[in-house]
């Protein structure tokens, strides 16, 4: 499907919809962190490029998820950092819950921006 020096992409034996691609970087890396920016750039790169493709393939695809799981808590089980290219249909079966009843107040958005600023540094 795709490869160059940095990346390969492939299908998923395990697709959630049809069109599903992984993007795998070749030098291995657990996680986000563990990804340099050159090579984590090429991964969204060629994602981005992908997900323009399968709009244009004939294959279902009314909208596309990008969806990276970094850590065992976010359902990584495969330990080498991936990319998800999921081509979406309307009721194409496969869901994620983005939805939450918690609202949280301001004062605790701005204390964990803070601690997010600090560690961005």
């Amino acid at each position: 499907m795709h490869e160059d020096d940095t990346v390969v992409a492939f299908m998923d034996l395990h697709p959630v919809t049809p069109g599903h691609v992984l993007v795998v970087p070749r030098a291995h890396a657990v996680g986000l962190e563990d990804l340099d920016e050159d090579t984590g750039a090429q991964v969204w790169s060629v994602g981005h490029r992908l997900a323009r493709a399968l709009r244009r393939s004939g294959l279902p695809c009314e909208g596309i998820n990008l969806f990276v799981c970094d850590g065992e808590a976010a359902w990584q089980t495969v330990f080498h950092f991936h990319l998800h290219v999921i081509p979406r249909s309307a009721g194409d079966g496969w869901e994620v819950s983005p939805e939450s009843d918690v609202e949280r107040g301001r004062s605790h958005l701005d204390a964990e921006a803070q601690a997010i600023r600090r560690a961005f540094r």
